[in-house]
């Protein structure tokens, strides 16, 4: 995004929203982010428009390998959707304005539904590599949080209650389509840190006491942003590294990616007929 730009935050988005909307005129139903390793579910997608973020006028532009940087918009389980290839972190050096910028040009687009997956490391003990996690419930250990600063009106108003960042209905209906399926899928609580670097054994153990079952460093910002829009959202993690007592050792991304790739089949399925129910 131009931080020299003289357009306010509102102005910018009303740009990129009016970019993208001379490009695609359909209206998408539900907005997806796809996080580290989960790119696989655009094989599912009937793609109509790919739009790479450095064409799209104030888009962050993804910095992280794993993130290819598209906007897709097409059909999944015949509803209309936008998909991000990629997702934006605050340890990239982007303000949280910055990271959650594409929700609200999503929401603008006209989604009624924001999806959201990521790869997490797992705090639960009885968690294991390749499993799924439904997120319930998170904490925010950011230190900066997105709707700081002026309140965008026209979006939301100033205090969004957080009671509910998930739709427990969206969460039940996942489970169900896990059980049906024989996937190993559980609930619980993620915790986001500002990263880049991996946690100490001392910090893993004060995340679980605190009552987190999966890490990341992602997700919540995004969130935030939608229920201050009051979007309802889903959300998924893949466990792609253990963080409990005994389980800590060093990792590197091929790893991280070998057990996104191990989960993503079911993340996928998940997603479609989620998509598909609404």
């Amino acid at each position: 995004m131009n931080s020299a730009s003289t357009l306010s935050y509102s102005e910018q988005i009303d740009f990129a929203f009016d970019y993208i909307k001379k490009l695609f005129l359909k209206t998408p139903q539900v907005g997806i982010i796809l996080g580290t390793g989960l790119g696989q579910l655009i094989q599912n997608i009937e793609i109509e428009l790919e739009v790479s973020y450095d064409t799209i006028p104030f888009f962050p532009v993804s910095t992280v390998e794993s993130h290819k940087g598209k906007l897709i918009f097409g059909k999944l389980s015949g509803k209309s959707v936008v998909a991000m290839q990629g997702r934006f972190h605050y340890y990239e050096g982007y303000s949280m304005k910055e990271v959650t910028f594409p929700v609200r040009v999503m929401k603008k687009l006209g989604i009624g539904h924001l999806f959201v997956s990521n790869a997490a490391g797992g705090l639960n003990p009885d968690y294991n590599i390749g499993e799924l996690m439904i997120i319930n419930d998170h904490i925010d250990l950011f230190p900066e949080n997105p709707l700081r600063g002026k309140n965008l009106d026209t979006f939301g108003v100033r205090f969004p209650d957080m009671s509910e960042p998930y739709d427990l209905s969206l969460v039940k209906k996942g489970l169900d389509i896990a059980v049906d399926n024989g996937l190993i899928v559980h609930q619980g609580v993620y915790a986001a840190v500002q990263g880049p670097n991996l946690e100490t054994k001392a910090e893993y153990k004060y995340l679980r006491t605190i009552g987190g079952d999966a890490i990341g460093m992602s997700t919540i910002p995004e969130v935030i942003v939608a229920r201050h829009m009051e979007l309802p959202v889903f959300a998924i993690s893949a466990i792609t590294d253990l963080c409990s007592p005994g389980k800590v050792r060093k990792i590197s991304l091929a790893e991280v990616l070998a057990g996104a790739a191990k989960a993503e089949p079911g993340m996928s399925l998940i997603i479609r007929e989620l998509v598909k129910s609404l």
